[in-house]
């Protein structure tokens, strides 16, 4: 009995760290239809899709942003165990016992060894490869430095985090969309675990270039046990950020009429299966709300 009381307390700890999405970042998801700018192509969202997922810079000049819309696996990757882990990474199948930034988060000297997926709410972002043909990309090229504050668009929902991880070649395919569960849980609750994340390609990931995201060893509470705190510690970074934000024209993109386009899934590039789940003016071509 008192180990499910903790559970349900850890759980309801990360949901809340969920915050309502501002205006600016409302307009600007509903504005992301295409990408002029890629840094990066042929990426793939899941196995069994498509190689048509992208980096963008097209606001890298002016917010100093790169971003990404895709799914959200799940990632348990780092330090393991702890008062904050549940138990649902168990069901995981590939966990690494190592972060990509490690390194950087022992010399914060804060008494821990490495991330851990069950308390910071870390993204998984650029990917790295040797295999043959397969796509790569370095945030760091842009701008974009290792344990930066990252914000993340999930439902109708906007969650803090930073960069602590990149896709490696351990599977078949170059994939994106990934987060740990920490983060995955403040998005969707309990549902997800190890081996079970949010399939619909409607998770923004935007990343901010320069030395102004990341925290830093005292910026953040690194030490912390849940993610409730980790994500308390660096919500005043994130909202500066994101305020950066300009949140494009305001209308929404190509086929928004104020009043007939519900956030966050309705309107114009949003993903559908049939024109129910597209604004009025919209239809689904193709699995995207567009203009019929």
């Amino acid at each position: 009995m008192e180990i499910s009381v903790l559970f349900v307390f850890l759980f309801i700890s990360c949901a809340a760290t969920a915050r309502q999405v501002p205006q600016n970042l409302r307009n600007f998801y509903n504005t992301l239809t295409t990408c002029s700018n890629k840094l990066a192509s042929g990426f793939w969202s899941t196995d069994g899709g498509s190689p048509s997922f992208s980096y963008c810079g097209d606001h890298l000049a002016d917010d100093g942003i790169v971003y990404i819309k895709a799914n959200m696996d799940i990632d348990c990757d780092g330090a393991q165990g702890g008062s904050a882990d549940d138990g649902r990474c168990g069901a995981s199948t590939d966990t690494q016992s190592i972060t990509a930034f490690q390194q950087t988060v022992r010399q914060y000297g804060k008494g821990i060894r490495d991330l851990n997926a069950n308390v910071h709410p870390y993204v998984v972002f650029g990917n790295t490869g040797s295999k043959p043909g397969w796509e790569s990309f370095d945030p760091q090229q842009y701008g974009i430095e290792p344990l930066s504050v990252m914000a993340v668009v999930c439902g109708d929902q906007l969650v803090y985090g930073v960069w602590g991880d990149t896709n490696g070649d351990d599977g078949d395919h170059p994939v994106v969309g990934e987060a740990s569960i920490s983060l995955a849980t403040a998005c969707f609750g309990k549902t997800v675990n190890g081996n079970s994340g949010h399939d619909q390609n409607d998770v923004l990931y935007i990343a901010f270039a320069g030395s102004k995201a990341v925290p830093g060893a005292d910026g953040a509470n690194w030490a912390a046990r849940n993610c409730a705190d980790f994500q308390k510690s660096i919500e005043s970074l994130g909202d500066s950020l994101v305020a950066q934000i300009e949140g494009g024209d305001g209308s929404g993109g190509d086929g928004e009429v104020d009043g007939n386009c519900e956030w966050p899934g309705h309107c114009a590039g949003a993903a559908c299966s049939s024109n129910d789940d597209c604004s009025d003016v919209l239809a689904c071509v193709n699995r995207v709300c567009a203009m019929g």
